[in-house]
């Protein structure tokens, strides 16, 4: 299931960056008091009541401005909100209804999406009281809030979650493998596609960014059914300068979202960079089944011990992604391509299986027996119970009565115990920790 998007659209200045950090529960953001702060759109990844979605922190939409960065930090903030499924419109209570506001509002009524009116900074009665004016653009409802505070934040979300559109279901009833190709610019995503489809579907060039959308390809091979994406290439944020490349990002995570199996690719004549760790984090946050491809493999000084000493190396820079096979390939000359198809099957087995509730207690249950939770400022921790609820990756709710309680170290060693002994050693898990009394 794709996540859906939401952004945060509003004039500058009236705490889009606050409430993003609020929502994501990090400080990503940067935040300051002088207006147009956040220049480029602002990414997150955040789970409200167990439903997950990203949020687009956008830079203020200065309507009627011809100054060229504010030009475009609005053109941004539109590509934004044609990319999102629900719009958080968010205004000032302090500055009271602007006729920015009414313009804004008129805009974001046209796109057709669903948007949910905020007031922002009303943090105390006396702003709570003067709100009346916001009535005048035609709205019903508004929800006052403080970003900073986190006041009426649960308010908000609760109708953000009511008017966010359906996407599909948790488990996906098709027989198709969507595979991603990601990577940053120019390690060779396009010339692997065009090995494995054995045509020249996407322009290859020697000039990093050629790929500037996303391209889907149907194919079948081994009488499988698969569909292939070749994803633009994420450079880091101070090298994104023209508009195009900073829209291909966006598509790029959106793809990694509508995924099953991202194929993740490094330059091995290059080796791993801090961008791809960036990026191959956007796909095991999403929760996709990860296979890391090394490229260009035939361009390496190689001795007995070459591969192994690469494999650790990118090991050590990725320990997250410890459950994602690796492969060593080369897709000019196509060594090894074909011998990804028998590691995506096997991914995609472990990623779309399903435990038992009884099977799945009985390993955790002697799990605990053998090393029971360390207590919690003095309380013994108490697992009831666990069952799986998704598939996709996997993932377990286990039923407790400190969900708090349960140390990083703990969940690592039931992920661990659920790996060994269900055969999960190539995808993800997820491991969710939920309250039941007494």
């Amino acid at each position: 299931m794709s996540s859906p998007i939401i952004a945060i659209v509003g004039r500058p200045n009236v705490g889009k960056s606050t409430l993003f950090n609020r929502l994501i529960r990090r400080r990503k953001a940067i935040v300051d008091d002088e207006p147009g702060v956040t220049r480029d759109r602002n990414y997150g990844t955040c789970d409200w009541d167990g439903r997950r979605f990203i949020l687009i922190d956008t830079g203020g939409l200065d309507i009627g401005t011809d100054v060229s960065i504010h030009m475009q930090v609005h053109n941004q903030a539109l590509i934004a909100i044609e990319e999102a499924d629900l719009i958080i419109f968010l205004m000032d209570g302090k500055d009271g209804l602007l006729p920015e506001d009414k313009e804004i509002y008129l805009a974001l009524k046209r796109s057709k999406k669903p948007v949910v009116c905020v007031i922002n900074k009303v943090d105390n009665n006396r702003i709570a009281s003067s709100l009346s004016d916001f009535y005048s653009i035609g709205e019903d409802s508004f929800f006052p809030i403080s970003a900073s505070h986190g006041t009426g934040i649960d308010d908000m979300m609760g109708r953000v979650m009511d008017a966010l559109p359906a996407r599909g279901t948790t488990e996906d009833k098709t027989e198709i493998t969507r595979l991603a190709i990601i990577g940053r610019t120019n390690v060779g995503k396009s010339s692997l596609l065009n090995s494995i489809l054995r045509k020249e579907r996407s322009l290859v060039s020697e000039e990093p960014g050629t790929t500037r959308d996303c391209i889907d390809t149907p194919f079948n091979y081994n009488h499988r059914s698969y569909l292939i994406i070749d994803t633009a290439g994420i450079r880091r944020r101070k090298k994104v300068k023209a508009m195009l490349e900073r829209i291909t990002i966006i598509k790029t995570i959106k793809s990694i979202e509508n995924c099953h199996v991202a194929l993740f690719l490094i330059d091995a004549v290059d080796g791993i960079t801090e961008q791809d760790v960036r990026i191959a984090g956007f796909a095991h946050e999403a929760g996709k089944a990860v296979i890391v491809v090394v490229n260009k493999w035939d361009a390496v000084a190689k001795d007995d011990k070459a591969m192994k000493r690469h494999e650790e190396e990118f090991r050590f820079r990725l320990k997250y992604l410890s459950y994602a096979p690796m492969i060593f390939v080369s897709a000019i000359t196509g060594q090894r391509i074909y011998k990804i198809f028998p590691l995506v099957e096997r991914v995609m087995e472990q990623y779309r299986m399903r435990v038992t509730t009884g099977k799945l207690n009985r390993i955790i249950n002697a799990s605990i027996e053998h090393f029971p939770p360390p207590l919690h400022k003095g309380r013994k921790i108490k697992i009831y119970y666990q069952t799986q609820v998704a598939v996709q990756p996997p993932t377990f709710a286990f039923f407790v009565n400190i969900p708090d309680g349960i140390h990083f170290s703990y969940r690592r060693y039931l992920q661990n115990q659920i790996r060994e002994k269900l055969g999960l050693d190539s995808t993800p898990l997820r491991l969710v920790f939920r309250h039941k009394g007494e």
